[in-house]
């Protein structure tokens, strides 16, 4: 283990291939004071449940990894309640001191950079992704996430790192990759995918593209992807949630939202809708340029909140097409 910083041949590597497994970015046990934390955030949502007479059995014997699983076998409804907690309305959610923490980790900052440059903003599109076994709601088809971007960004680099809080192998629901096609710009996508997610069709794919990989990643690793790689994320066929989370940076010179603080009840402004994602906040996660300019939790927590309180939200509009066309 390194202090995060990659190597030539590993940056050559994501730039050729489109994405980089590093197993090994901090010691496995890292992410448990995120988990821990997050299991405590179950455990507040499963009381309200239980005082509003939704729920009986909180399996309060059950760990991080079994106890969203055995409530959304009892019922579909909670379990999705709790889901809704954790992601938000609209994109929000969760926003603990350890998400944070994450979000700003030493170790990930040091692998961004080697892709980026010193000056980071991160985004606030960052998703907390639980797969429940046997439940197609996690399964998210091919897709690349410019796809959900402003098309002015499409030629900005845009890193989606997919964190795993558990072992992620082919059984419990890792990614796909599809490798080496993210230089030809955005496929069509589809609307109306599994769970109402954008779709990439098979046939919309590359034909001379190389074989997907199965981007098994280990807990204390971290899957790095530009903006314009395919991805997809397959079924969870075991007894455990699938927990992992997707986090986004680029450089501060890429279209950026830092420093906006939209009116709750107006239209969006010109200068807002230049970020990549508009409804989101970004806030600058690392600078040596300006160093005060570094978001704090209390401001990170504050943003959210407040995009996501912006009543007249503007998502990035591509036009696509319906799946069933």
């Amino acid at each position: 283990m390194s202090n995060g910083t990659l190597s030539k041949r590993e940056v050559d590597f994501f730039f050729n291939d489109g994405y980089l497994i590093v197993p090994d970015l901090w010691k496995p046990d890292e992410p448990e004071l995120l988990r821990a934390e997050m299991h405590a955030f179950i455990g507040g949502v499963v009381e309200e449940l239980a005082r509003d007479g939704k729920l009986t059995n909180r399996h309060a014997d059950a760990d991080f990894d079994h106890q969203l699983a055995r409530i959304q076998a009892d019922s579909a409804d909670n379990g999705r309640a709790i889901i809704r907690a954790l992601e938000g309305v609209a994109g929000g959610g969760y926003t603990g001191q350890q998400m944070f923490e994450l979000l700003r980790h030493p170790k990930l900052l040091a692998a961004i950079e080697s892709l980026v440059g010193p000056e980071i903003v991160a985004s606030s599109v960052y998703r907390i992704r639980p797969k429940v076994p046997g439940k197609t709601l996690g399964v998210v088809p091919w897709h690349q996430d410019s796809g959900y971007f402003e098309a002015h960004c499409d030629q900005h680099l845009i890193i989606t790192c997919w964190v795993p809080l558990v072992d992620a192998n082919a059984r419990n629901g890792c990614l796909k990759i599809l490798p080496r096609v993210h230089r030809r710009g955005v496929f069509e996508h589809r609307t109306g995918g599994n769970a109402g997610f954008l779709i990439i069709r098979e046939e919309d794919l590359p034909a001379d593209a190389p074989e997907p990989i199965i981007a098994e990643c280990p807990r204390g690793g971290v899957v790095l992807m530009t903006n314009l790689t395919p991805h997809c994320s397959t079924p969870n066929n075991t007894d455990i949630v699938r927990w992992s989370v997707d986090l986004r940076y680029q450089s501060a010179e890429a279209p950026n939202n830092v420093g906006l603080w939209p009116a709750i009840e107006e239209e969006a402004s010109a200068e807002l809708l230049m970020a990549c994602y508009p409804p989101e906040a970004d806030f600058v996660i690392q600078s040596r340029k300006h160093p005060e300019r570094v978001c704090d939790y209390e401001t990170f927590v504050n943003r959210r909140n407040h995009y996501d309180a912006v009543k007249k939200k503007h998502y990035p509009i591509r036009h696509w097409k319906p799946v069933a066309m």
